[in-house]
């Protein structure tokens, strides 16, 4: 890459300055007697072409003194060189913008990590985007951390079966793991490790098949999701269903039309947690519908009657606009 070029130049600049002035510190003391900081001195402001306080004594100084001018020089040019390239490659603003992409990821918290920027990866990202989630993108491959660049997306180019990339993710403050690689031995460590790390991180990973499907969910996944049978069922339902599934399809995609859905967690200290449906006037309230409820124990209530009591631990799942939908979630905030 010309930006890992560029600053090995750069090293290589430091190196010959470094080295200059280390001969030409010593060749002075050597000749001249003088303090070694008098010695330094003498070759710094004859390297940079400054000056001299006085003419050395002695032709060896004198021709130790010409080295160091052409030495001076001959940097000196390479130094302008170096520089120009670097501002003309956009390596000074580049390595700014890495700085300020470092931080910005360890300041993350509740975020979420794509491991994997395939196809799949992808589009999970874009739905994050058009959600408003936070993430990070981790991928070792380079035209994969490109389209992240290009998209604007927080990433790490690394490999994220590695504990120090995901922490370099900020796996110890994440919300969330997406886990796409194309390879289900490489998805199968990554919740391994994920989960070991963090036994309270939600983990959804991708599989190829039924057979890896259950090694995933023994090593931790919460969820797996197979893209081809997925993709099978939809085009299945669309040519069976073809009403229904274009109405999930609407609910469940963030970059879709202005109805979509929401889950919601009741927690203990929400006001409305042991009230029925009827009695919060969910309807009247938010505009919302809760069309589910998934019980503390697993359990679905699918269409749930008014006279159904939400619980604490319950999840109300509700179909609305975004701002009907922002309603519900106020209406059952903590302490709410």
């Amino acid at each position: 890459m010309d930006a890992v070029r560029r600053l090995r130049q750069v090293e290589k600049l430091m190196l010959a300055v470094a080295a200059t002035l280390a001969v030409g510190t010593v060749g002075f003391r050597l000749i001249l007697h003088e303090s070694w900081f008098q010695a330094f001195y003498r070759a710094v402001i004859t390297a940079t072409l400054t000056g001299m306080d006085s003419i050395p004594k002695g032709d060896g100084a004198r021709a130790l003194s010409i080295v160091m001018v052409i030495a001076g020089l001959t940097i000196i040019a390479y130094s302008g060189a170096v520089i120009v390239e670097a501002i003309a490659g956009g390596i000074l603003t580049g390595v700014v913008a890495e700085r300020r992409r470092e931080r910005t990821i360890q300041n993350l918290s509740d975020h979420y990590i794509i491991c994997g920027y395939g196809r799949v990866g992808q589009r999970v990202a874009d739905e994050f985007r058009a959600s408003g989630a936070r993430f990070v993108v981790i991928d070792v491959n380079d035209g994969a951390i490109e389209i992240a660049r290009e998209a604007g997306y927080l990433f790490i180019q690394g490999n994220a079966t590695e504990d120090e990339d995901l922490a370099q993710a900020g796996l110890a403050r994440a919300k969330g793991i997406v886990v796409a690689s194309d390879s289900d031995a490489d998805n199968l460590y990554i919740v391994l490790s994920a989960r070991a790390l963090r036994p309270d991180l939600q983990i959804v990973a991708r599989g190829s098949d039924e057979d890896a499907a259950k090694k995933l969910k023994l090593a931790g996944a919460d969820r797996v999701v197979l893209p081809y049978t997925s993709a099978g069922r939809t085009m299945a339902n669309l040519v069976l269903r073809p009403q229904v599934t274009e109405f999930l399809d609407t609910v469940t995609t963030s970059m879709g039309p202005d109805l979509h859905m929401a889950e919601i967690e009741v927690h203990r200290t929400c006001t409305q947690a042991g009230k029925t449906i009827r009695d919060i006037r969910v309807r009247k309230e938010t505009g919302a519908i809760i069309v589910a409820l998934r019980r503390h124990d697993g359990t679905f209530e699918t269409t749930p009657e008014p006279d159904e009591t939400i619980e604490p631990g319950d999840v109300i799942v509700g179909v609305g606009t975004n701002e009907e939908l922002q309603k519900l979630e106020d209406l059952f905030s903590v302490g709410g």
